[in-house]
């Protein structure tokens, strides 16, 4: 049978996420043979993803002070027209911004210290998939302190954090601890832990305390373009697992992490 021909308006609905399941496969496949058009779509879905990093923080900003009752209606509808900006913007980005662009956003305090106190599930995953973009690709420095110096690295995030943050032992599912490195979340600092795999396949694991709320739940799956995460939250702990494989060997690995972080807060 003669293969459907892949248009250009399909490859950027794949980057919008707005593929059928079934055609997605046909897509997938027709990028794993062609890696130049790969790379390109790799790069729009980075735009995308640095557009929501630099304006997402807008959508959950609080109403100042300063404004009163009569104003609020004013301000509601400054937060739809920005929504509304900040989704087209990043619907025609595949369009807007041709190939690959120089710099990666960092997620700055004052970016992301407007966003709401407690992060809801959407936004945890959100900017755990950011994160892993940003970091995982890079070959020189992925991490700030690497996994021989892993009591280093333990004690400096667990300070920051204000309590004892571990990295699970992946081992048993083929994963190794390159290290990890402090990063800024919606109300203080997050830990993200880096792992490798025998073919270079790199998982990160987001780890936040920014969750007043002490609620528990079970494994949450989003895709966030070409990267899939597996998040949950455990107490005042919310994690999320990022990594561009199968959702079925993700919440393997999600299920092993699960069961390390136990072991290791009983003992």
């Amino acid at each position: 049978m003669k293969p459907q021909v892949v248009t250009e308006d399909e490859l950027h609905a794949y980057v919008d996420n707005k593929l059928p399941v079934s055609r997605r496969d046909e897509i997938e496949d027709y990028l794993a043979q062609r890696q130049d058009e790969q790379d390109r779509m790799h790069a729009y879905i980075d735009q995308n993803m640095q557009l929501h990093a630099l304006f997402d923080p807008v959508l959950y900003e609080n109403i100042p002070d300063r404004l009163n009752i009569p104003n609020r209606h004013m301000w509601q509808w400054q937060r739809w027209v920005a929504g509304f900006v900040i989704a087209l913007v990043s619907g025609t980005s595949g369009w807007l911004l041709r190939g690959p662009i120089d710099g990666t956003v960092q997620l700055t305090q004052r970016n992301v210290g407007q966003t709401k106190s407690v992060l809801d599930s959407n936004e945890l995953a959100h900017l755990a998939a950011v994160a892993h973009i940003v970091y995982s690709p890079d070959i020189k420095r992925p991490v700030e302190i690497s996994a021989d110096q892993e009591d280093q690295l333990v004690a400096w995030l667990s300070k920051r954090l204000g309590s004892t943050i571990r990295p699970p032992r992946l081992s048993q599912r083929g994963y190794e601890l390159i290290g990890g490195r402090l990063l800024p979340g919606a109300k203080g600092p997050v830990a993200q832990f880096m792992y490798h795999d025998v073919n270079g396949q790199r998982l990160t694991l987001y780890v936040t305390t920014d969750q007043a709320h002490n609620i528990d739940t079970g494994f949450q799956f989003s895709q966030e373009g070409l990267v899939n995460v597996s998040y949950w939250f455990d107490g005042k702990f919310g994690y999320a697992l990022s990594a561009g494989i199968s959702k079925e060997e993700l919440t393997r690995i999600a299920k092993t992490v699960y069961e390390d972080i136990g072991k290791s807060s009983s003992t």
